[in-house]
């Protein structure tokens, strides 16, 4: 029987904040364990919270670029549940009054555009993590940091609309995308400031009903969400085909065996009687303030992307590489307005560019070649200065050494030969020491063609326009 897979999304993005949810400690990541922290988010008696209005204003900025309905009246709720890195012993969560529902964002998978509903985008304090050492019973060991308890959490629900692994990691993508680009989640998973968890069932392929599903934890790549849900979807068609029923539980991604495997049976909502925070007044969001804040809002991804095609004339896929973040879009922009030439600097951009801080694993932000510098050798070719052969030589030292392309071109003596006598010139020369390979163009064999235009650029060094190299190589070349 063909299934077909029924996927929901829980995305928990850490805000941005200076400081934690309901205190004012430092929710700066990476500092020594346990040193940010106090009595209120460590749960001491007697202690209250106090709201981070900035928090909410973060959690504002996604729920209107997800075209949210932001509820006027939203309250928090304790979320109780017991596991050692919860000091409190439950979590401060919104329930039954999120901050918004109702939204949506497109993807696109396949050429084929898709829309997935957003459920609610709702606030919540983080927990605690452990940290575990020792690989057997006897010397393993766990500790517990609370530096992360209280940082503030926005959580997106997605709706069960997802049907693919594919979708799921475009979905994410683009969330991903959306927040780096509102400057209010850094997005790193590997740092936990961006995590996932993926609610999956399958049912027979054009079927309505909902059948029981599995919740998948620990994936901590884009891929790894991908790969669990692909292993779930084939496991619990196999249950299904041998005659079993799949359970209600909660299972963990084992990367390293590429598995799901149980971790516990999944906890339904009664499971955490939910109740209304008591020590937090409701949240009131006024209208005033939802309009003050949609107008803060950057150009998102997908607008620029569009804009990016409609404005420079360049490809969907260009479009898409080059706004993946806002300072790979600044950069590339900027480098347009200097050479004036859109297309040639996405090849550059994508090719040459992004090749180099893949290999040195650094952001563009840190390229040592600064857009106006780019820009430069782009407008060396397009003036026929330098060959696109040579400009890969050029880009290469001005990568190691920030020097200008200009300088480097003089010092270098890489000037493009455009002289048409000169070349003519090479191109009997090359020509008359071949008779072997003249013989084969003039039976018919024209890919020896190629051949004497690698050997002219051999000639001249790389330096004579291969413009002028193939028309006056095929000049000579018919004429004998």
């Amino acid at each position: 029987m063909d299934y077909e897979a029924v996927i929901g999304l829980e995305i928990h993005a850490q805000l941005l904040t200076a400081s934690k949810l309901f205190c004012g400690c430092s929710a700066r990541f990476g500092d020594p364990p346990n040193q940010n922290t106090c009595p209120v988010c460590l749960g001491m008696p007697g202690v209250l919270p106090v709201l981070n209005r900035k928090a909410v204003e973060f959690a504002l900025r996604m729920a209107i670029a997800l075209h949210c309905r932001t509820n006027p009246f939203c309250r928090f709720a304790r979320k109780n549940y017991f596991y050692p890195d919860l000091p409190k012993g439950y979590q401060i969560s919104q329930y039954e009054l999120p901050l918004a529902e109702g939204g949506y964002i497109d993807i696109e998978v396949d050429q084929t555009k898709k829309r997935i509903g957003i459920t609610r985008v709702h606030l919540e304090e983080d927990a605690g993590k452990l940290l575990h050492e020792g690989l057997s019973e006897s010397d393993s060991k766990s500790y517990i940091d609370f530096n992360r308890c209280g940082i503030p959490l926005i959580e997106i629900v997605s709706e069960p609309e997802i049907r693919t692994s594919e979708e799921a990691y475009e979905y994410l993508t683009q969330l991903k995308t959306m927040l780096q680009y509102l400057e209010i989640c850094s997005g790193n998973m590997e740092e936990g400031s961006l995590r996932c968890d993926a609610n999956i069932s399958i049912r027979p392929a054009g079927s309505s009903e909902f059948m029981t599903k599995t919740e998948l934890k620990n994936m901590n790549t884009f891929r790894g969400v991908q790969r669990a849900l692909e292993f779930e979807m084939k496991r619990q068609a196999e249950v299904v085909e041998k005659g079993g029923a799949i359970e209600r539980e909660t299972r963990l991604w084992d990367a390293s065996q590429q598995v799901t495997i149980t971790m516990r049976g999944k906890e339904e909502e009664h499971d955490y009687r939910y109740f209304p925070e008591p020590d937090l007044v409701p949240l009131v969001i006024e209208e005033k303030w939802v309009e003050e804040v949609a107008r803060s809002l950057p150009e998102l991804p997908t607008a620029k992307r569009d804009r990016f095609i409609r404005e420079y004339e360049i490809p969907k896929y260009d479009a898409d590489i080059l706004t993946q973040s806002t300072p790979l879009a600044d950069y590339y922009e900027q480098c347009v307005g200097y050479c004036h030439n859109p297309k040639a600097a996405s090849n550059w951009i994508m090719v040459e560019v992004l090749r180099k801080l893949k290999e040195d694993n650094i952001d563009i932000e840190q390229c040592p070649i600064i857009p106006r510098a780019l820009a430069e050798l782009i407008s060396l070719i397009d003036k026929g200065t330098i060959s696109g052969k040579i400009a890969k030589e050029v880009f290469e030292e001005m990568y190691r050494s920030q020097k200008s392309a200009s300088e480097i071109v003089q010092q270098k003596g890489l000037i493009q030969i455009t002289d048409e006598e000169e070349i003519r010139r090479a191109v009997s020369q090359v020509v008359e020491s071949n008779p072997k390979q003249l013989e084969q163009y003039r039976r018919g064999q024209t890919k020896v063609f190629g051949f004497f235009v690698g050997q002219v650029m051999k000639a001249t060094q790389g330096k004579a326009n291969p413009q002028l190299v193939n028309k006056i190589l095929k000049e000579i070349l018919d004429s004998r």
